[in-house]
């Protein structure tokens, strides 16, 4: 039997498709607007594994997978920087916090949860949210009216507003792999990492895992594998075979202003090499503290990679994108001594090179590298995708995401990083046309906004996105209109 629920005319009713970080943070919002100025607001936040305000990223209960970010930086409201902090001290966690502290991204998890508990509170009872846990499989206009028709599980639903906060969409494989239970293709499904902690007695006496990616994926699973298992070997391979970079500091203060030439012009276009020299120029006058110089640069980088003509973002993305992200996105001190360890006593090897292919081997999987001194087999255990998320929105395995663009609710940006929008995050038709009900807020908006992926940056666009739509109604309803 289907369900069909339309909104109620005298309340606005929003759909968040995501119950990560994203959805939680523009529903706190939206909550907190609703408690300001009256308007009646029902949220409808859909997550397909009833994660709602942990997501994939904050659903670990791995105590070494920490947050990459101080907590002093990581509130998630906007303006309130202590809020994290206050927090854990008013009982959050059952001992003091420091802004300086690289806390456990399960505790964070637990904190979004309170804090969207609490909007709940403030808002009741014109602002009500009601998690969903269910995959999205379709989003049409709505016939006769305006807004849109949900799709899921199997029921509709009508809203006035619909938000895509998806996440990063998961990369496949980049080769072909054989159809067997030790291949993972993607290690954040419910239950996937348990069954990787737990393995299974390797005939030589150690288990091995390949893991495809050298990122931050590959460091969280490393961590959590060797950590249940602590004879297992891994064996990380990526193209460059970079890893993160460690965290200078744990200081929570905010950066330093950074002045560049390219910031004095607010509007034209900014050439790539005129804007690497700039940089570098930068970090050669704070050669002890390049890191201070990114964290400056980053709150101009949506603004800089609109700037950008397309082929410079072309070229950034072959040749600069992956020495950007170890120096942009670094590990606490903390894991970085960990991996370190695992390096050190053989439990980590990191391989330059790209994998050939895959087979089954004697129940285990044998995998294929090419390297700069030739090929090499490696037999494992497991096989497991650590890339993390794709780089061709296009090649997303979402039924949703290809609902969309099939049917022209929505196109992938030009370079498929992302879902195309204008600025104010209004998802654009196949023909270029802003939706006036369809929004996206966080890694879906990467080919748009590039970092967009951190809570600083989510919790901004959650804001903003909140007073619009909030604004929007209210507009209207001042004015008359039955939208």
């Amino acid at each position: 039997m289907r369900l069909h629920l339309s909104p109620d005319s005298r309340e606005l009713t929003v759909a968040i498709v995501g119950g990560g970080a994203s959805g939680t943070l523009l529903a706190v919002q939206l909550l907190h607007r609703s408690a300001e100025t009256g308007l009646p607001v029902r949220i409808w936040l859909f997550d397909e594994h009833g994660r709602h305000g942990r997501g994939q990223a904050y659903a670990t209960e791995h105590d070494g997978h920490l947050l990459n970010a101080v907590a002093g930086r990581m509130s998630a409201l906007p303006g309130a920087p202590h809020d994290l902090v206050d927090w854990a001290a008013a009982g959050g966690l059952p001992a003091p916090v420091s802004h300086s502290v690289f806390l456990p991204r399960r505790a964070y998890g637990r904190y979004l949860r309170d804090t969207l508990a609490a909007a709940q509170q403030a808002a009741a009872p014109r602002g009500r949210l009601i998690p969903v846990t269910a995959a999205v499989t379709a989003i049409r206009p709505r016939p006769g009216g305006r807004g849109a028709r949900l799709e899921a599980g199997g029921d509709q639903l009508d809203a006035d507003v619909v938000v895509l906060a998806t996440g990063n969409a998961s990369a496949a494989f980049p080769f072909q792999v054989p159809d067997s239970e030790q291949v993972i293709s993607d290690p954040w499904r419910p239950g996937v990492l348990g069954r990787l902690q737990d393995g299974r007695p390797a005939a030589g006496g150690r288990d091995s895992v390949v893991i495809v990616g050298t990122g931050l994926t590959m460091i969280d699973l490393a961590v959590a594998v060797t950590s249940a298992r602590p004879g297992t070997v891994v064996h990380a391979v990526s193209r460059h075979g970079l890893l993160p970079r460690v965290h200078y500091c744990n200081t929570a203060a905010p950066p330093a202003p950074l002045w560049l030439p390219a910031l004095s012009r607010p509007d034209g276009p900014v050439r790539l090499a005129e804007l690497m020299w700039q940089v570098r120029q930068a970090v050669t006058g704070r050669p002890d503290s390049w890191p201070a110089v990114l964290d400056a640069l980053r709150p101009q980088i949506p603004d800089l990679w609109q700037r950008l003509p397309t082929p410079d973002k072309q070229a950034f993305l072959r040749h600069v994108a992956r020495y950007w992200e170890v120096h942009r996105h670094l590990m606490p001190p903390a894991t970085a001594a960990r991996i370190t360890t695992l390096r050190l006593t053989g439990q980590l090897f990191v391989h330059r090179g790209r994998v050939l292919g895959a087979r089954p081997h004697q129940g285990r999987v044998s995998v294929v590298t090419g390297e700069a001194d030739g090929t090499r087999e490696l037999t494992a255990d497991w096989l497991v995708n650590g890339t993390g998320g794709t780089a061709d929105i296009t090649a997303a395995a979402s039924p949703l995401l290809r609902e969309l663009f099939a049917s022209g609710l929505a196109r992938p940006d030009s370079l498929r990083l992302g879902i195309d929008a204008d600025r104010d995050a209004a998802v654009l038709s196949s023909g270029g046309q802003p939706s006036p009900f369809l929004y996206a807020i966080g890694p879906p908006l990467r080919g748009l906004r590039y970092e967009t992926t951190a809570i600083p940056e989510i919790r901004d666009q959650a804001s903003a996105l909140a007073e619009r739509v909030i604004g929007g109604r209210l507009a209207s309803r001042n004015s008359g209109s039955a939208a």
